[in-house]
């Protein structure tokens, strides 16, 4: 078995490997994968064919228009809107279901309630290292906090009216 030129990822064996294990021919096998390229950005599927870029006009409306689809749906409003739920609940209740699937259906609702690219949720930071959470977020919030006043404090718990107990009102 000779191979022409410098052996680098494995399509230049072709079925070489696949006949060495069908004909139970191990030394060879071992050979030309110990010749192989030990980088995996040498391996051949990373240097998959590049195809031209064909420039179709295929505009999401007339693609739209042609397949019969309906209106495209957001992924975010314009504008931070916290009250969908609240008028969707309503449309339910007044209407029902099956107007709100209706109206749903003429005009989704986008799939966020927030248009911002740079906005990370707190649950996906509070799952990062430490480390991770540092980097995104820099600077702590310093809350402006009054200082106690600790003799006003003490002064309270000394109060007879907090040590008594509580009384539970009969309507």
């Amino acid at each position: 078995m000779q191979l022409e030129g410098i052996l680098i990822n494995e399509m230049q064996l072709g079925n070489q490997l696949s006949l060495c294990v069908a004909q139970n021919r191990r030394n060879d096998f071992s050979i030309l994968l110990s010749m192989l390229s030990k980088d995996a950005l040498d391996f051949s599927q990373f240097h998959l064919p590049q195809s031209e870029e064909k420039n179709l006009d295929n505009k999401d409306t007339n693609l739209r228009l042609s397949l019969g689809a309906g209106v495209a749906q957001k992924l975010a409003p314009e504008e931070f809107n916290m009250l969908i739920g609240e008028s969707n609940a309503k449309i339910i209740q007044k209407h029902g279901l099956e107007q709100f699937r209706l109206i749903n259906c003429l005009s989704p609702e986008p799939l966020a309630i927030r248009d911002d690219l740079t906005h990370i949720h707190s649950q996906i930071i509070d799952n990062c290292e430490l480390s991770v959470r540092k980097r995104i977020q820099p600077n702590d919030i310093q809350l402006s906090q009054n200082q106690m006043n600790a003799v006003d404090f003490y002064n309270q718990l000394q109060e007879p009216q907090l040590h008594e107990p509580l009384t539970l009102l009969q309507a």
